[in-house]
């Protein structure tokens, strides 16, 4: 590290630190300890906004968190989310950040956080992005600004990325990677196409790209979907006499548009019979959701009105003991006005944040198509990929993924094989020409740091390092 990088990185962290919770600079905040986190946070946090649409005043919202080892040199690494609109901080706190809820009953209060044992920022720096407009704290002035699309979503998000290393140059020589997982895992190589033809087309400034990774991710294509069938045969949800109904009647594609009258009885039979079980991880409980009051046998305090928004869209209460539960914490958290003036959020932007938008209140087009052949392209000019699945999860099935990673028909370099933690095996992988890594995680999800972060941190950590898992 050089001296003078070496002095504004701890610059940043002594002036977070001389104040508790907050110290701000025009659009950026350096955070040196989170509402409800007993201590500092292990390493610096930065949050902000980065203007992507002058016209309807448009801006994403951010958290930068700096690497636990040397953030001078080691990898940034862009993180956005999946699912309907959701907020980053579903990743920063449930997958790869350095924080966690604590698991106990909500009673009305803030809820507590922990630090995260296996956060990716032990050999990264991420920069988590609430995108698109309208995700978590990102927001629009001019209500069309919500109305956004993969592509249009993702310009953007190339705006952003250069508009950040503009601001933050020094950050400019470090090994630089996209990652994202579900519906994210769509955007993610076509975001990284469009950063690297910017590259090509000598466009300021220029940052080191080297690769991205997607975990079990959409491809736009209907091998996503139609391996659920085959997925759900295979680990014992149905029934050999209903898979062969299926075979026969459907055929091997296009297993949700039935065309006769057999096919579509069986499909509803195999919907229900998927059912019974929790599609992102099959092994898990499937959650019933109550009524949204505090916890019995809770102390009873009540939050008072001026310090938390309104509550119109208050989530579900779930069981404690539910893998959804820190999504019902988060809800509390993030609509605190604690913890909004710690995270520097502009007054008057959000009025309340959810988790996700699951009503669909905000317009959002998917016209990206298949992204098979970004895929194809960025592996095929040298940028590094990992493509790792969850075994458990029933959404994106391995199955699907493995087929469409294999049809780029690259030779095979490294055959399929275990990896291992603590002479365990960890998941399955195999290695192609260009760069491309396909992993399987064992017992992970839709979402496998969620529910394998031990496993997880140890294969990103080894990808990122440029070794073999």
């Amino acid at each position: 590290m050089s001296v003078r990088l070496a002095f504004l990185l701890l610059c940043c962290c002594l002036l977070a630190a001389a104040d508790p919770l907050r110290v701000s600079t025009a659009d950026r905040t350096n955070v040196a300890s989170l509402p409800g986190l007993d201590g500092a946070l292990p390493s610096c946090l930065e949050t902000g906004y980065v203007t992507v649409d002058e016209d309807n005043g448009a801006e994403l919202f951010y958290y930068f968190v700096e690497s636990e080892g040397n953030p001078a040199s080691d990898p940034v690494l862009l993180w956005i989310n999946g699912g309907h609109r959701c907020s980053v901080l579903s990743a920063l706190f449930f997958e790869i950040g350095p924080v966690q809820f604590v698991r106990e009953p909500y009673d009305g209060g803030l809820p507590r956080l922990q630090y995260h044992p296996y956060t990716w920022t032990k050999v990264a720096s991420i920069l988590f992005v609430d995108s698109p407009v309208g995700a978590g704290f990102s927001f629009s002035r001019d209500p069309n600004g919500y109305d956004v699309g993969d592509v249009s979503s993702t310009l953007q998000l190339t705006k952003f990325v250069n508009k950040w290393f503009s601001e933050h140059p020094e950050f400019l020589a470090n090994p630089f990677y996209v990652g994202g997982e579900s519906y994210a895992g769509k955007l993610v190589p076509f975001l990284v196409q469009k950063i690297s033809e910017d590259i090509e087309a000598g466009i300021k400034p220029a940052v080191n790209l080297k690769g991205y990774l997607v975990g079990n991710p959409s491809t736009g294509e209907s091998i996503d979907y139609d391996t659920k069938v085959p997925y759900a045969h295979g680990v014992g949800i149905i029934s050999d006499q209903l898979y062969e109904t299926i075979l026969e009647h459907c055929g091997r594609e296009g297993y949700f548009n039935p065309k006769n009258a057999i096919c579509s009885h069986a499909l509803n039979r195999f919907s229900d019979l998927l059912g019974e079980v929790s599609s992102a991880h099959i092994l898990y409980k499937k959650c019933i959701y109550v009524s949204p009051k505090l916890d019995d046998g809770t102390t009873g305090r009540k939050i008072l009105q001026e310090e938390i928004v309104v509550q119109n869209r208050r989530p579900p209460r779930p069981p404690m003991d539910c893998n959804t539960y820190p999504n019902y914490l988060s809800y509390f958290w993030a609509n605190s006005n604690i913890t909004r003036e710690t995270l520097g959020i502009k007054k008057g932007t959000v009025g309340e944040w959810v988790r996700c938008d699951e009503d669909g209140l905000l317009p959002y087009s998917s016209d990206l198509g298949s992204i098979i052949k970004y895929h194809r392209n960025l592996t095929s000019r040298g940028y590094r990929v990992l493509v790792y699945s969850g075994d458990h999860d029933s959404i994106v099935p391995f199955l699907g993924t493995q087929a469409w990673v294999r049809s780029l028909n690259y030779p095979i370099v490294d055959y399929w094989r275990a990896w291992h933690i603590d002479g365990q095996s960890a998941g399955f992988t195999i290695t192609y020409a260009n760069d491309l890594t396909f992993a399987t995680v064992k017992g992970g999800g839709h979402t496998s740091p969620e529910y394998q972060p031990e496993r997880c941190l140890a294969m990103f950590g080894r990808w990122i390092s440029e070794k073999s898992l």
